[in-house]
């Protein structure tokens, strides 16, 4: 049983006939978190394996009475951060998988362990869209287009539902700036809110998602929490959403009637503007009790559809970190890891050649899947590099060094034939931002993350050291480590290889060595640019009150500017060749379909992402993108196999939004690219009318 918006919807009458029967008390209890707020920031501040922040579901609502069950609350979005649960890469790194299919598996993994957990709240598809790569949380989410964060998003809402878990989109909106979250008010004009900042919200709305979670930050002045327009006019009435909102843990409200008269349906994770106050609020008439019936009436036919749904399967305790799940983590580190330099095919190294094996950088030794803030995930154990590499290679002799001191770094190097050198962040380089408050009981020494506010490049260190042992030895890979674009220019000329692997999650070390050893044919795609210096992108207060989002960023941004970066969004190389030919573009209905055919002319096995990009060739008066990403397809081929690929795009995509709504330009032609980046030389052009 798929509950989708029409089964949710079927539970509206018998949601109704319970509200009606329940007391204002009773109703307002439904929109109530039930969690202690400084029992949640002890865990959050001082966390360990048995007990951290949602190391048991939060719960909220819920009436035994009636027999509606409570929300419970698990996070994510890397893997269930609830007790120990299976650690997949960062949804960054599955985004540079562009694998739709595979991303859905991850979301039933995820609901499958949600369940076994005894819980059906799934907190942990976050689809903001970094402005900026710097936004010390954009790990969190799939890349910088949004239609890839639509894409990928609905992918994960559809596997975490597969299970009868609600599935929770977050944060409702303009939420990429960590340092500020709480004070920043962000502004946008009307075609980049739309554009740009909504529309992959919506693409998962239209895909089914059952749950939304305001920002913390506000929009035009006002917080998302308490957002009459993003939570009711557009969320309800425009996108005709049949779910609840709740709101972001603790400091998404400041009052009470400002969000209930906005649409916020329950507090989360605590009762402190509900409750008492909001009951009070509705006897003194500050708040009509029709909406707080339309609140219950939406968490109520919500929670029972999931309860009565058909599982697809029992969810014992044994699913939690199985071996399934934890294979299923590799294969998708696997599938993200991308390679975007290979001078001379020095990849992979030959395991006969690699007789001795240097691992330097201290990330080469150290167990890192991500920051350390609300999406923290505690696996049974965790694969590094230097691990996964010794495993890789019994036979051989593997030296480790942290490349602190440089000089012994180097001797290392000298007597190696290969160097693996592994470099990038950890959690107290970027990630949620926790800031020092002796109120709340959080330490200097345990405030974390952030925004990466001085540099987009590596440490000086670690720039040092690469520049150091490229000189005693030709045979280097740079590993980079990290959750969104790392600027490489200042070195990148001085290796041949180097990959990205993201935060791989607790198998990473493992795919790395994989990969560097030929087991494994690289197949991610860069799901953001890369640039050659930091003013290539667009300037961010990162402590800041106020913030302007323009309607450029990413690879768009470059393009209209001219600008050639580093590297490309969607650009990845292979272990093997491919080639694609009879590409064609047809239009049926309000359907265009792209299609062409993708050979592997290579001599081993690979996976190749076809994407595909529309822009406007001639006749616009409306100022456009040269081009955007509106479809992409994963193919996996064998050597000297060909395959035919359709991609399939609804013409409203090539709508702009104005001031009537969304319209067609008239008299423009339009241009579409099919290939394997955005890169120019990897596509071919179309020209097509409709």
């Amino acid at each position: 049983m798929k509950v989708d918006k029409k089964y949710r919807l079927s539970f509206t009458k018998k949601a109704s006939e319970i509200v009606k029967k329940m007391s204002l008390e009773e109703k307002v209890a439904l929109m109530s978190g039930t969690v202690n707020v400084q029992s949640m920031l002890d865990d959050f501040s001082n966390p360990n394996a048995d007990r951290h922040y949602n190391c048991y579901p939060y719960e909220a609502g819920g009436n035994k009475k009636y027999d509606i069950p409570s929300l419970k609350f698990c996070d994510g979005p890397r893997g269930v951060v609830t007790e120990k649960s299976t650690c997949f890469p960062v949804t960054m790194a599955r985004g540079a998988s562009f694998n739709t299919k595979l991303e859905t598996e991850v979301g039933k993994a995820i609901g499958r362990e949600i369940r076994a957990y005894d819980a059906n709240f799934f907190g942990g598809v976050c689809i903001n869209l970094p402005y900026n790569p710097g936004w010390g949380r954009s790990q969190e989410v799939y890349g910088e287009d949004d239609f890839h964060l639509g894409k990928m998003g609905s992918a994960l809402v559809e596997g975490v539902q597969n299970e009868n878990v609600i599935a929770c989109i977050k944060h409702f909106a303009f939420n990429s700036m960590e340092n500020s979250r709480f004070d920043v008010s962000v502004e946008a004009d009307k075609r980049t809110e739309r554009e740009v900042y909504l529309n992959h919200f919506k693409m998962c709305i239209d895909s089914g998602a059952a749950s939304v979670m305001s920002a913390y930050n506000k929009y035009q002045g006002e917080y998302c929490g308490e957002n009459k327009y993003l939570l009711t006019d557009v969320l309800r009435d425009e996108w005709d959403f049949d779910g609840f909102v709740v709101s972001d843990f603790a400091w998404g409200i400041r009052s009470t009637v400002p969000a209930v008269n906005a649409g916020l349906d329950i507090e989360m994770p605590n009762t402190n503007h509900y409750g008492e106050k909001l009951v009070k609020a509705v006897l003194n008439g500050e708040v009509d009790e029709e909406l707080i019936n339309k609140s219950a009436t939406r968490i109520i036919r919500t929670l029972l559809a999931f309860k009565e749904a058909e599982d697809p399967q029992e969810y014992p305790r044994k699913v939690i970190g199985c071996v399934e799940h934890i294979e299923l983590a590799k294969k998708v580190a696997e599938e993200s890891i991308t390679l975007i330099k290979n001078d001379g095919n020095l990849l992979p190294f030959s395991k006969d050649e690699s007789k001795s094996i240097a691992v330097l950088g201290e990330l080469g030794n150290t167990e890192n899947i991500g920051d350390h803030g609300s999406s923290r995930v505690f696996p049974a154990y965790v694969v590094t590099p230097l691990a996964g590499i010794t495993k890789e290679m019994p036979n051989a002799s593997v030296t480790y060094n942290s490349g602190k001191n440089i000089d012994e770094a180097i001797k290392v190097a000298q007597n190696s034939d290969r160097v693996i050198l592994v470099a990038g962040y950890r959690d107290f380089d970027e990630g949620e931002y926790v800031e020092p408050n002796e109120e709340l009981g959080v330490a200097k020494e345990n405030a974390i993350g952030g925004d990466r506010k001085d540099s987009l490049g590596l440490h000086d260190d670690e720039i040092e050291l690469i520049k150091a042992v490229a000189k005693v030895n030709k045979n280097v890979v740079v590993v980079l480590i990290g959750g969104n674009m790392i600027r490489i220019s200042e070195w990148s000329d001085l290796v041949p290889s180097i990959l990205l692997a993201y935060y791989p999650g607790m198998e990473g070390g493992t795919a790395i060595s994989e990969i560097i050893f030929g087991d494994v044919n690289p197949s991610g795609k860069l799901p953001f640019v890369v640039v050659k210096e930091d003013n290539q992108l667009p300037k961010v207060k990162w402590i800041s009150n106020q913030q302007t989002y323009d309607y450029y960023h990413g690879y768009a941004k470059l393009e209209k500017e001219n600008i050639i970066p580093d590297y490309y969004y969607g650009f990845g190389l292979s272990y093997t060749d491919f080639a694609i030919s009879e590409r064609a573009v047809t239009i049926v209905n309000d359907t265009l379909t792209a299609s062409c055919k993708i050979s592997n002319i290579g001599d081993r096995e690979g996976k190749e992402v076809v994407q595909l990009y529309l822009g406007v060739e001639s006749g616009a008066t409306v100022d456009r993108p040269i081009k955007k990403l509106q479809g992409f397809e994963k193919v996996s081929l064998a050597r000297g196999e060909s395959k035919t690929i359709d991609i399939t795009c609804p013409l409203e995509s090539l709508k702009y939004y104005s001031d009537e709504g969304w319209k067609f330009e008239e008299g423009v032609t339009y241009a579409a690219y099919i290939g394997t980046s955005s890169n120019p030389k990897d596509l071919e052009k179309l020209i097509f009318t409709i």
